[in-house]
């Protein structure tokens, strides 16, 4: 399979959210491809770099115009899944590959109780990932889960190896159920919020508002810190 020059030029320019000519995610990208030549090493050292730089936050669950831009979000250093993948999305066209953003509804079976609760589920609808043109096809990538996280719950950290895809593991280190694939979505250019936020109105119809009360829906938790107590 070979990209068109119009799905190839249109896989590495900028969008309203993947913001990839922007200077924090040049600058970024800069760094950590620095001495690399080939579009497999830069892939596999970005995944690396935005699955540790960038810590899974889903209490920070902002859907405002800047929360969803990737710029501002590797400047804040945090993020759940669909704020990870567009980091991760826009440091890829940075570095030269083509790349687009997936969406998948998934039952996360190691979530915490307060994430649960607040929920009311465990089914995660519009979880993010990203997908990379690398050789002759596309490669679904999930840089989710930071190391130090993953280390919590007892999950080994999903490793790139720039060939294949890299999604969650069905099972923890125990045995335990992890991560079920429910729904595949599919690929899209940008992130559709609109369709986020009906679906999660009608998945959550009470999280929104429990997000609000718990401090505006951004700064009001530490899923680290709540993974770490119930792992004890």
């Amino acid at each position: 399979m070979r990209l068109s020059e119009e799905e190839r030029s249109r896989y590495l320019t900028p969008t309203p959210h993947i913001d990839c000519d922007s200077e924090a995610i040049t600058s970024y990208v800069n760094r950590i491809t620095v001495g690399l030549s080939s579009d497999k090493e830069k892939a596999m050292a970005v995944f690396t770099a935005v699955r540790d730089d960038v810590l899974y936050d889903p209490y920070y669950y902002d859907l405002s115009p800047n929360g969803m831009r990737a710029s501002a979000i590797l400047q804040k250093g945090r993020g759940y899944c669909v704020a990870k993948a567009l980091v991760f999305t826009a440091a890829a066209r940075a570095a030269g590959v083509p790349a687009r953003l997936g969406f998948a509804d998934v039952k996360n079976h190691l979530s915490t109780q307060r994430l649960r609760k607040l929920m009311g589920t465990d089914l995660f609808v519009y979880h993010g990932y990203s997908e990379i043109f690398l050789g002759d096809h596309w490669i679904k990538v999930t840089p989710t889960f930071n190391a130090s996280l993953c280390e919590k719950f007892g999950v080994h950290p999903l490793e790139f190896d720039g060939k294949n895809d890299c999604l969650f593991h069905p099972f923890d280190s125990e045995g335990r159920k992890h991560m079920e694939y429910v729904l595949d979505r599919g690929p899209y250019d940008d992130v559709p919020v609109d369709e986020i936020i009906n679906a999660s109105l009608a998945a959550y119809p009470t999280l929104f508002e429990n997000l609000e009360s718990l401090g505006g829906g951004k700064e009001h938790g530490d899923f680290a810190k709540e993974a770490e107590a119930e792992a004890l």
